[in-house]
């Protein structure tokens, strides 16, 4: 079996930071833009907790599935399997730069919520008691520091 583009990354070396990760084009034509929100140094950083990244998950979804410029553009937030961060999926054919302002407005929100999570009941989640905001919060600000630094990894 071929080995799947994503498993060719050197994880050794990789950073925090975000990286297209594929382009796909779509039967009408229309460009998908996959983006590795890379949140920790794989295999030489802690993986984010389950609990933080479930909630994560919740709160930056409906974050930018409700944002005014991006919200329609919006495929997909979700957590890795690793735990080391996120995909996040945009019609449109962009490159890293291009959301960095999205990113950080989306991260400052997890960073600054206080409240219930959306969608943190047994009715609209499959597992809704396996959430951890205070973690969340803080993977958050972590991961600020490295949006905001002017050397944000872009490119693997």
């Amino acid at each position: 079996m071929k080995k799947i583009e994503s498993f060719t990354i050197d994880h050794l070396t990789l950073l925090p930071g975000v990286y297209v990760s594929r382009k796909d084009t779509t039967p009408k034509g229309d460009v998908v833009t996959t983006f590795d929100v890379r949140m920790t140094a794989p295999n030489r950083q802690p993986a984010l907790s389950i609990s933080a990244l479930h909630a994560m998950e919740h709160l930056v979804a409906t974050f930018l599935r409700n944002h005014p410029v991006w919200g329609e553009r919006i495929v997909y937030w979700g957590p890795m399997g690793c735990c080391t961060g996120n995909y996040l999926l945009i019609n449109g054919d962009l490159e890293s730069r291009d959301i960095l302002p999205l990113l950080r407005e989306a991260f400052r929100f997890v960073a600054g919520f206080d409240g219930a999570v959306p969608g943190a009941s047994p009715k609209d989640c499959g597992n809704y008691l396996l959430m951890n905001l205070p973690e969340a919060r803080m993977a958050a600000l972590d991961y600020l520091k490295v949006l905001d630094s002017p050397e944000v990894p872009l490119e693997y």
